[in-house]
């Protein structure tokens, strides 16, 4: 069985090499490619992607995955082999269910979008994207359908994302979860509001680069397996542990953006690098699921990039580099200023107490669209009522509403809700990880983030995909996912911040 064990890795790490391919193919589409190479682009990805499925799906994969089902029971359940020929077979069951065919289309047509939205983004023109998206709503309603007969027709889209959690189990938390962050919103729009228009000045557009990476070296992200460049859209991206490599955008007249963007990336990438490299090239080397990789990202953005202890640190080091903007303003009046409670338009500069609003209005548009209740020559109109409906604001323009997100260019259909159990899940381990370092709110207020890192590393990051991401949350946090300690945390936080 050994002998069979290892056939199976090394049929794994072709599939992985062509995807890594795939994946440094579209990290350069959305970086340096001129527009005109789009086409062929798409053409080489769609190549790609059919031939790493085809060698996934095909008979001598099976019968490896079913000489090795009986395997499993002499390995220890919590092995790297044992967890490895569990997940293959999750996904070999899915994924032959779809053809060949569609995984090489849908790569194409995900391609042109990408594209299209990118100029429809920058003319304010949703016209332009809009037959690119019809035709993904339509692929992506093809591929649930491989998955008939489903409780939801959002499962199978959900499942690609966040293995096991249904479209009912999301609606429910966002349930409990909406009211409490509209009740907090309400009570903070009551108080004086506090001044961030220090945030809004001229910031050097090299300073804020080098900022941010300097941070994010403290935090621990690996040079040497990575780097950083501009994208419309920040991003991370992995072709295997040794090269991780994270995007982001800089505003010159907001500070903001580009610093948060950066910390949020590479939250996300310092989690790519610390899977073992045991795990590399199989299955099991990436992220437990989506909404793990967002509690890492938004770890390192919010609950500790926007707390009072890392700006004890770095604060006085952000204005040596900015004196005539930041020379005057006083650790506290920073500290409120960066974590402003205010309604926005653009859900990747939102603050934590309207986040989550963010995600909801996209999660019910992705929905009703599968549903066939909305379609998507009226999704501006949708999306703004929403805005106006849940934040009180309604978009100038498309770029800066319907347009905004690059996810539903590329087919991610099922991504959004992520974000926001990211969210939940990040406080949850952040409660654990204080009560195993009771001192690292000192450590963070010195600049020391190794126990922090250390912790995570151990609990988190190295075991990559091995286990299901509810599992891993109740391993690491003792319960699986529940939005009430994040609730708390907000509560906290800004009612200190606001005098709530």
């Amino acid at each position: 069985m050994e002998k069979k064990l290892q056939e199976l890795k090394r049929r794994l790490a072709e599939v992985a090499d062509l995807q890594n391919a795939a994946a440094m193919l579209s990290w350069d589409q959305q970086t340096y490619m001129p527009p005109g190479g789009a086409e062929a682009r798409g053409n080489q990805l769609g190549t790609l992607s059919s031939i790493a499925h085809r060698k996934f799906v095909s008979d001598e994969m099976g019968q490896l995955l079913e000489d090795l089902e009986s395997y499993t029971d002499e390995l220890d359940p919590d092995s790297d082999e044992a967890r490895l020929i569990q997940v293959v077979r999750r996904n070999f069951d899915k994924k032959t269910k779809v053809p060949s065919e569609f995984v090489a289309e849908f790569s194409r047509v995900r391609s042109r979008a990408h594209g299209a939205w990118e100029e429809a983004r920058e003319n304010d023109d949703f016209a332009h994207f809009q037959p690119h998206l019809e035709k993904i709503v339509e692929m992506c309603r093809e591929y649930a359908d491989f998955f008939a007969p489903y409780d939801h027709v959002y499962d199978p889209l959900l499942d690609r994302y966040e293995p096991g959690m249904k479209t009912e189990s999301v609606q429910d938390i966002f349930s409990e979860l909406r009211p409490l962050q509209v009740e907090l919103i309400e009570a903070i729009g009551d108080r004086d509001q506090v001044d961030d228009s220090f945030l809004h000045q001229q910031f050097e557009e090299k300073k804020q680069w080098d900022f941010g990476e300097k941070v994010i070296t403290k935090f621990g992200y690996d040079w040497t397996r990575g780097r950083q460049d501009k994208a419309t859209h920040p991003f991370t991206i992995h072709f295997g542990v040794g090269d991780v490599r994270i995007t982001t955008r800089i505003d010159p007249e907001f500070l903001n953006s580009g610093l948060f963007s950066t910390l949020h990336e590479g939250g996300h990438a310092i989690y790519e690098q610390g899977v073992s490299s045991d795990l590399e090239r199989t299955t099991l080397a990436e992220g437990a699921s989506l909404a793990i990789h967002e509690s890492q990202s938004r770890m390192y953005e919010n609950l500790l990039g926007r707390s009072y202890p890392f700006w004890s640190y770095f604060y006085p080091q952000l204005q040596e580099v900015f004196p005539s903007q930041l020379g005057n303003v006083d650790l506290d009046t920073f500290y409120k200023g960066i974590n402003k409670v205010e309604p926005s338009l653009i859900r990747v500069e939102a603050d934590e107490a309207t986040y989550n609003l963010h995600i909801m209005l996209r999660l019910e548009l992705e929905i009703a669209l599968m549903e066939r209740e909305l379609e998507v020559a009226d999704l501006p109109e949708a999306w703004n009522a929403r805005m106006e409906d849940y934040l009180g604001l309604t978009p100038p323009n498309d770029t800066k509403g319907v347009l905004q997100d690059v996810h539903w260019s590329s087919g991610l259909f099922g991504y959004f809700s992520t974000y926001s159990l990211g969210n939940l899940v990040s406080v949850q381990l952040w409660d654990a990880i204080h009560d195993e370092i009771p001192n690292l709110t000192d450590q963070i207020r010195e600049g020391d983030f190794s126990s922090l890192l250390a912790w995570l590393r151990e609990n988190i990051h190295r075991h990559g995909k091995k286990f299901k991401p509810q599992e891993l949350v109740k391993r690491a946090a003792g319960s699986e996912i529940d939005p009430a300690p994040y609730i708390r945390y907000l509560q906290g936080k800004y009612g200190e911040i606001y005098q709530l």
